[in-house]
């Protein structure tokens, strides 16, 4: 283990595979609002600390020992909640500081009909929460520059991985295909993530970075991928704009992009799984794809 010491904010899904694959890189703590999740940060590898917007002593005094700090909590509608708590900290005292790192999303984009977009392009978020998360990305650059710090912002495609995937949703029943001609999204393996916060990290690079494999895809698609690996009869096909989706749900379908990841590609990061195939592929043939959900009986075909 490296002299490295990893502060998390907001140590959910991501972090902890973050924390799991890269305990070799150095030490970790993070924080979370439950303390009833204190034992899976624990079994991850991550210290736990509790954090509800207020700048505790002994978040402090983790944080002056801090060398590489990642953001993983969403901005609120009234701004960034670490920045807001430990902005004066953050920029006066961790002396040991040497990166930042902030998780963002694609959604930042917004809609742009299906072209493919790179972290050049144009960003006209349309909802509410992407308007607050490319804010706070302005804001925690604009921190990296005051402080002289590198910060790379991470804008994730959609996250998927062991637990939370379609494998899972057809065991359970959740899955579904609908059919909005012309829809792709964007994807990302948790194990993505992972790597692509290691390999920044490591290299203490600063900028935007997309975090998304090479194949946009339509939703049902991925579905009907997941089927023929489970052997199982896909969800009938359901047209989107008679389904029955709640507000939320719809709205990611009023954004259609390709997102490129040339950028961290050229940076030098190697994908562990460039397409859902390979990532759906590994996890059946490994059995992680239900790691933490219970199994129900599944209709063969």
């Amino acid at each position: 283990m490296t002299g490295n010491s990893i502060f998390i904010f907001g140590a959910g899904y991501s972090a902890q595979g973050f924390a799991r694959l890269n305990g070799d890189f150095g030490g970790f703590a993070g924080t979370t609002r439950s303390p009833d999740k204190f034992d899976a940060l624990r079994q991850a590898g991550i210290e736990p600390l509790g954090f509800d917007g207020t700048l505790t002593d002994e978040i402090a005094a983790a944080l002056k020992r801090t060398t590489h700090l990642v953001i993983s909590i969403a901005p609120e509608a009234d701004g960034d909640l670490v920045l807001k708590a430990a902005r004066e900290t953050l920029a006066e005292r961790m002396p040991a500081l040497r990166w930042i790192g902030y998780l963002s999303t694609v959604g930042v984009y917004g809609d742009h009909g299906g072209d493919w977009v790179d972290e050049n392009s144009e960003c006209r978020p349309v909802s509410g929460r992407s308007v607050a998360r490319l804010a706070a990305e302005r804001a925690w650059l604009d921190l990296g520059r005051d402080i002289n710090r590198p910060v790379a912002v991470l804008r994730l495609s959609g996250i998927y991985g062991p637990g939370r995937n379609a494998l899972v949703n057809l065991t359970d029943g959740s899955a579904k295909r609908l059919i909005k001609p012309g829809q792709v999204f964007n994807r990302i393996h948790r194990d993505d993530i992972a790597g692509a916060l290691r390999h920044l990290a490591g290299q203490e690079l600063g900028g935007v970075f997309n975090v998304t494999d090479d194949l946009p895809a339509p939703p049902q698609d991925v579905v009907t991928y997941a089927a023929s690996l489970m052997g199982v009869e896909p969800p009938p096909e359901t047209d989107f704009e008679t389904a029955r989706l709640s507000p939320m749900a719809r709205s990611f379908y009023g954004e259609n992009k390709r997102v490129s990841n040339a950028a961290i590609k050229a940076s030098g990061y190697a994908f562990r799984f460039p397409d859902y195939h390979s990532a759906f592929d590994h996890m059946w043939a490994s059995g992680d794809w239900d790691k933490g959900v219970a199994r129900s009986p599944m209709k063969r075909s």
